[in-house]
This record gives structure tokens, C-alpha cells and sequence, in this order.
């Protein structure tokens, strides 16, 4: 199962569309998964229409009509993996015990809010993804989003990657 992770698109306040490269993985990934700000409703019309599933959260920059849409918090289990997708997890300090506290029956918590990416493991084994923004990389040298594969079970192939600047 091929998964592809955004979160904090911004669209079209940070960028007119996501970047080309990102939509081809959307195309033919398995489940894309998104961790908040989206801004408008025109890009969750487009990612329903063009993903095969689509697990998704609200985030703090999303008006009513994105809110009557999205949960603040999406759940899901895929093959066999527990999965959570929420946008804001609070300071990076102490992240990964509140998660843990809070998520306690999560095996993957996506996130989002700061633009930056983020993979690290709880003690207790949750593992904790923030793919960074494809379109609004504050002080990061890149835009960025992930993928990941799932197979019996098991969340592998985490990858990072790094979109080329964008042209005017």
C-alpha cells in the first residue's frame, strides 16, 4: 500500500496548486494522507476526485466549510496499522510523550502546523511523521512532503522528499 503525506498545502494562498511532481505521486498512490490547513475547499474537491482514498484532518487555518467536511481528528487502520492524522501537536519539546498519552492506541500519528518535517519514535513504539509543506517552507531550504509503503502490517520506506524551488 503506497502512501503519500501532506499537510499545510495553503493553497492558493501559499502557492496557485501543488507542485507537479506531488501530483503525480498522488495519482498513484494508495491512500494520501492530509494533516490540516488546507485554506480552501477547491484542493479537498481535487484531492477527493483524484486520490483513491483520502484520509484527512481540519487545521487551524480552515474555515467552517472545511471544518463541516474533515474531523479535527481522522483515524483509520491500514492493513493493520493504526493511524491517526491530526494538524497541531503542541511544542516539539515533550512531543513525543504527549502523543503517546494522547494517541495511546496509535500505531502512526501524522501531523502538521510547522512546516517542519518530522519522524521520530515514542518509547512506546508510536511512531510520530510530520511531512513538512509542499508549498510554504517558512525557514526550511526546501519544500517537502513524504511517502511510505505499508505492507502486512508494517509502515516501511518512510521517505522525505524535497520538491525543486518554484518559478514565478
Amino acid at each position: 500500500m503506497r502512501l503519500v503525506l501532506i499537510s499545510d498545502t495553503h493553497v492558493p494562498k501559499r502557492a496557485r496548486d501543488l507542485p507537479a511532481p506531488l501530483w503525480s505521486a498522488i495519482d498513484t498512490a494508495d491512500v494520501v494522507i492530509h494533516a490540516g490547513d488546507w485554506v480552501d475547499v477547491a484542493l479537498l474537491d481535487r484531492l477527493e476526485a483524484r486520490s483513491t482514498r483520502l484520509i484527512a484532518c481540519y487545521g487551524n487555518n480552515d474555515g467552517p466549510a472545511l471544518r463541516a467536511r474533515l474531523p479535527e481528528i481522522a483515524h483509520a487502520t491500514l492493513d493493520g496499522v493504526r493511524l491517526s492524522v491530526v494538524h497541531e501537536t503542541g511544542p516539539a519539546t515533550g512531543r513525543e510523550k504527549r502523543c503517546t498519552a494522547r494517541f495511546p492506541d496509535t500505531d502512526v500519528l501524522v501531523f502538521g502546523h510547522s512546516h517542519i518535517p518530522w519522524d521520530t519514535f515514542a518509547p512506546t513504539g508510536l511512531r510520530l511523521l510530520n511531512p513538512g509543506s509542499p508549498t510554504d517552507r517558512r525557514r526550511r531550504p526546501t519544500h517537502t512532503w513524504m511517502s511510505a509503503t505499508i505492507t502486512t502490517g508494517t509502515l516501511h520506506d518512510v521517505t522525505l522528499h524535497h520538491l525543486p524551488p518554484r518559478t514565478p
